[in-house]
């Protein structure tokens, strides 16, 4: 074995009913809302989800370690459909496998974003979703009424050229994380006039604990070769299931219905994540036995911030991303806005209790094009020539430093 990378699929586990079960010792709380969320809505955006894993692990680096939450991805997209009209509203339908029945969609987005978070008492795990504007930019109050009743997203109408907001916007994410994502925004440019946030917070106690006193120092062989760390230690009974190219074991949180599926890889890592998808995480969930383990799990911690918009493009999610854009849903007439900027901002930490996690995308919408207004204001030095225009004589040059 000559890498690991361990992702937790958030966004899997949350539309997945089936992958996130109780193991044969626990009671699972009875969620029936959850329950009643379609099985096609679960096929379909775990197929999301493995699509996103995929191209995002194609554009980073071989060595490069990543966290990403297709769920937080899935959420603010879907906030970002209820704005888009025509062909933008197509792709991002497809992108995301939803129905094209965009009430159905609201709804099953109003279930998971209410009932998620109750599903296992003992796992802390919230889901907010804000929409954030300037304040002379008029957006249609249909839209934000939809991004309220659906997504329970906060409005704000905000001075975009008083540098106060960009504090404002980062301290929601870091609000709605635990203070574990500070910041996911530097300046507001001149041509953005509303962003699209939805940040998701998850803490859970392992059911069973790591020992501290059998935490070790191991060798951990990775891409750049050999590396200290500190390993958790246990054997216990899990779920446990061997594959083709990869074994794979379920650690579940507090009561069992949230748990941390990790995929060891036989020999290729890139191969083992090619041969992932919605049916082979089906097979790999009712291949899952109970059986006592050896366990080896690194104890880390880790941030990461990555751009969204090649992963988006290469899943047919493009014109969003032009002025051929429709966002007219936002803001009239179609071609007025496009998406101009598309992040993720995650945080993990896995120790001997259990695991803390963060995401916060963030969705930047711009205009087209800003108004043809030029601004001269003569308020720091500046340069002056006098001529006459028929011969073209420059006549006198002077220089204003102080007045």
């Amino acid at each position: 074995m000559k890498t690991l990378k361990i992702v937790l699929l958030a966004g899997v586990c949350a539309f997945t009913a089936a992958s996130c079960g109780d193991d044969n010792n626990s009671v699972v709380p009875d969620n029936n809302k959850l329950k009643a969320i379609p099985a096609a809505f679960a096929d379909q955006t775990s197929a999301f989800a493995f699509d996103f894993w995929k191209k995002h692990n194609a554009i980073v680096a071989a060595d490069e370690n990543y966290f990403v939450s297709p769920l937080s991805l899935h959420i603010a997209l879907g906030m970002l459909l209820n704005g888009a009209d025509g062909k933008t509203k197509e792709e991002i339908q497809k992108g995301l496998r939803v129905s094209s029945d965009l009430a159905t969609t609201n709804g099953i987005y109003k279930d998971l974003i209410e009932n998620l978070p109750i599903s296992d008492p003992k796992v802390k795990n919230t889901i907010a979703n804000s929409v954030w504007y300037r304040k002379d930019f008029k957006v249609e109050d249909a839209y934000l009424t939809n991004l309220k009743n659906y997504f329970n997203a906060t409005a704000s109408g905000e001075d975009f050229n008083n540098t106060a907001t960009v504090g404002k916007i980062n301290n929601w994410a870091s609000d709605n994380t635990n203070g574990k994502i500070k910041k996911v925004l530097e300046t507001i440019d001149p041509d953005q006039v509303l962003f699209l946030m939805n940040a998701l917070y998850f803490k859970g106690d392992w059911k069973t604990q790591f020992n501290v006193e059998n935490t070790h120092d191991a060798s951990f062989t990775g891409t750049k070769g050999a590396k200290n760390v500190k390993m958790m230690n246990m054997t216990e009974n899990v779920k446990y299931a061997k594959r083709n190219n990869y074994q794979a074991i379920e650690l579940p949180y507090g009561d069992g219905n949230y748990v941390m599926t990790i995929i060891l890889p036989d020999k290729s890592i890139e191969a083992t994540l090619s041969s992932l998808s919605n049916s082979e995480w089906q097979a790999l969930s009712a291949a899952m036995k109970e059986q006592k383990t050896i366990i080896g799990l690194p104890k880390f911690t880790m941030e990461y911030e990555a751009d969204l918009q090649k992963d988006l493009t290469e899943m047919g999610m493009q014109t969003m991303f032009t002025s051929s854009a429709d966002l007219s849903k936002i803001a009239s007439p179609a071609g007025k806005l496009m998406v101009g900027m598309i992040k993720q901002n995650t945080y993990l930490g896995i120790d001997e209790k259990g695991t803390e996690a963060a995401a916060v995308t963030t969705i930047g919408i711009v205009v087209t094009s800003l108004p043809g207004y030029p601004q001269f204001i003569c308020d720091h030095p500046f340069l002056f020539a006098i001529s006459e225009k028929q011969s073209n004589t420059i006549m006198f040059t002077g220089k204003i430093a102080n007045l």
